[in-house]
């Protein structure tokens, strides 16, 4: 991906139960310092997502890295980023903090 263009990936998740699953899926970005390039403007996650029994779709997040990104002297050395989901199921009532706020 060129910083400053969109690009569109899919992450594909399925239910390998006999039974419906509501789950919750939260990001993570590697290294943690270009977390702050990495702009999301569209994305499936801390979105609750139903799943059937078996089923198994894709997910997509479109996204782009601020051109900014290529001026950081911190970021010289990061030729990779990482974007990864975790996928957990819902509980009733549950509501997923905000990262950095108690």
């Amino acid at each position: 991906v060129v910083p400053g263009e969109t690009a569109l990936a899919f992450y594909k998740a399925k239910n390998p139960t006999d039974k419906p699953i509501i789950g919750i899926s939260t990001y993570n970005v590697v290294p943690f310092e270009a977390g702050q390039y990495f702009n999301k403007i569209q994305c499936f996650c801390f979105e609750e997502q139903r799943l059937n029994p078996q089923e198994e779709v894709d997910m997509p997040v479109f996204f782009y890295i601020d051109p900014e990104f290529a001026d950081d002297p911190k970021m010289a050395k990061v030729d990779l980023i990482t974007l990864s989901y975790t996928f957990f199921e819902a509980k009733e009532g549950q509501k997923l903090p905000l990262p950095g706020y108690q």
